[in-house]
């Protein structure tokens, strides 16, 4: 039986390695851009830029709030209509950016999803994905799979596990590849991050064309920016985000908080992302590996590098501001109105995202490399939702999608919310429904189920069938079809999240406004200050930063198979030297 990934997979790796082939031999523009600085701040939304630039009357004595953006954002276009990738989530958010690719072409739907071609890892999970058996050549048994921290060598340490690392040199040396999902067409290989990807990333384009490529994130799994065979990132940094909280000397944030001792002692420290002070000394781990960058010297600043063509980070404060409720005081994050006020503890992690942009962009110009730098800051994902008082926890007050058909019998186990032990479903503020069968008769059976029980799983839309195929590839397994796809996507009424978490105030994932409009910023000296109204989206920066580099978009993947346009507005020629 020949299925779809197999199909996608060989064609993509011969297109990959004949574009591989020919990068070091195309002709490249010549640019006035030598290096591009990408940021994700993860959770902002293009109203957070808009009122921490000009101010608000409710928060700061109506002053702006964001220097530093608002500084960079005087030459630079701003596109105030910008969506990201749907689903929302991290994982599928930071590989669109990475590939300018949608779900369908890029087959990443979420960082703990489903493969109807793959079998379990060999080993359990640190967050519960069961071992389970692989059969080399074999039929498939499915299995959910997992790219997050789970897949860590020791996801209580900082750095992962990593063999040797220092305390805070999270790499892809994290990852435990027993505890990888398995491709039994591959001999039951274990399916390593990059090669999870079907379509290859600007890194692989710019590293092939001869330049250096860098780039942090928060979990050793999210090496997947590599794109398919890997290597191609010079210096790749990540330090694991839901590790134990321990004090780093050496290390201090931009508003001047000293992280050689946990700022918040009292919060749960089994997470960084469970404190609004901790997780500002996370993110600075990473603005002190892209200014040693900047400086010319690796992430952790200990030898002499060149000064990265691509690389960037993404930021987590601001996304932990919009959802935290911090358990040992009660602080709350989110926003005080619909008009996106923000809290004083997200109002904080807000300044320090600024700050730290500001700290990056004070150093390329100290090293006269500010005018030959294209600063892009967007985020992975927005969060639903921006009204804080519409916020359900909808597992306290109901049950969700998956439970309704978990207790019918119509999930994979590895999915069901009925596995005691499990990693559980995927449902944020988003339910992705992958079924036992991917027929139109069993599928319709199941959303029979959901009509149903509409008000109780606090369902707003479900998608399937048609809906599904017109902007995915057709689910299940054979025949063409796409064992990566959900058989069902329900979408939630606004406010509403599939949790059970007394401890949050937002979520992403979804397909709400809150969680897919998000800032989008391209900056440089030269660019004259304009606004965007029209709609673009995230997976459009891909293709930006190549052209702006010299380089031709169309040998990514997913530009040719999508047809995705570099950004508009931008007077490309202007970077022609």
């Amino acid at each position: 039986m020949k299925y779809l990934t197999s199909k996608v997979l060989l064609g993509m790796a011969t297109l990959s390695l004949a574009v591989a082939a020919t990068q070091a031999q195309t002709p490249q523009t010549e640019s006035r851009i030598k290096h591009v600085l990408l940021l994700s701040v993860d959770g902002m939304h293009a109203i957070d830029l808009e009122n921490c630039s000009n101010g608000i009357s409710t928060v700061n004595n109506g002053d702006p709030y964001c220097p530093n953006l608002a500084a960079l954002s005087n030459t630079a276009v701003r596109y105030v209509a910008a969506s990201t990738s749907k689903p929302s989530d991290s994982f599928p958010g930071l590989m669109s950016i990475m590939t300018g690719a949608t779900p369908r072409t890029m087959g990443i739907y979420y960082d703990v999803s489903y493969d109807r071609s793959l079998d379990a890892p060999q080993v359990t999970t640190g967050n519960g994905l069961h071992s389970g058996p692989c059969t080399a050549y074999g039929e498939p048994t499915g299995t959910t799979t997992e790219y997050e921290e789970g897949i860590d060598i020791d996801q209580t340490k900082l750095n992962g596990g990593a063999p040797g690392a220092s305390i805070t040199d999270g790499t892809e040396k994290s990852i435990d590849t027993q505890r990888l999902v398995r491709n039994p067409a591959n001999g039951c290989a274990p399916v390593l991050p990059w090669n999870f990807v079907r379509v290859n990333t600007i890194f692989g384009v710019i590293h092939a064309a001869g330049g250096y490529t860098a780039w942090s994130d928060k979990h050793p799994a999210y090496s997947a920016v590599q794109g398919p065979g890997g290597n191609t990132l010079d210096d790749f940094y990540s330090p694991e985000i839901n590790s134990n909280v321990i004090g780093v000397p050496g290390y201090t944030t931009p508003l001047g908080e000293n992280c050689a001792n946990v700022l918040d002692p009292a919060s749960d420290t089994t997470a960084w992302t469970n404190s609004f002070q901790n997780i500002r000394c996370y993110d600075t781990f990473k603005v002190q590996g892209i200014l040693n960058q900047i400086d010319g010297k690796d992430h952790l600043g200990l030898s002499t590098k060149p000064v990265p063509t691509l690389f960037g980070m993404n930021f987590q404060a601001v996304s932990v501001g919009q959802k935290l409720i911090e358990k040992a005081n009660g602080v709350k994050g989110g926003y005080t109105d619909a008009e996106g006020s923000p809290t004083p503890a997200l109002l904080k992690e807000i300044e320090f995202a600024d700050a730290s942009i500001g700290k990056m962009v004070n150093e390329l110009k100290a090293k006269g490399l500010f005018d030959s730098t294209l600063v892009i800051v967007t985020a992975k994902h927005g969060q639903s939702p921006v009204d804080s008082s519409h916020y359900v926890s909808q597992l306290i007050n109901g049950t969700s999608p998956v439970t309704l058909l978990s207790n019918a019998g119509y999930i994979p186990y590895s999915e069901s919310a009925d596995n005691p032990t499990g990693i559980g479903p995927t449902e944020d503020d988003i339910s992705l429904i992958w079924l036992k069968e991917s027929s139109p008769v069993y599928t319709q059976a199941a959303v029979n189920i959901l009509e149903q029980n509409t008000a109780a799983a606090g369902i707003g839309q479900i998608f399937y069938g048609n809906y599904v195929t017109l902007n995915y590839n057709e689910p299940g397994l054979g025949d063409g079809k796409d064992p990566r796809t959900p058989d069902i996507i329900v979408t939630p009424n606004i406010g509403v999240t599939y949790s059970g978490s007394k401890k949050k105030l937002a979520e992403h994932g979804g397909f709400a406004h809150d969680d897919t409009n998000v800032l989008l910023v391209v900056a440089n000296p030269s660019i004259t200050a304009s606004t965007v109204h029209a709609a673009v989206e995230t997976n459009q920066v891909a293709p930006t930063i190549l052209k702006s580099l010299g380089l031709d978009p169309t040998l990514l993947d997913g530009v040719r198979l999508e047809g995705t346009a570099a950004l508009p507005d931008i007077d490309y020629s202007s970077f022609t030297e």
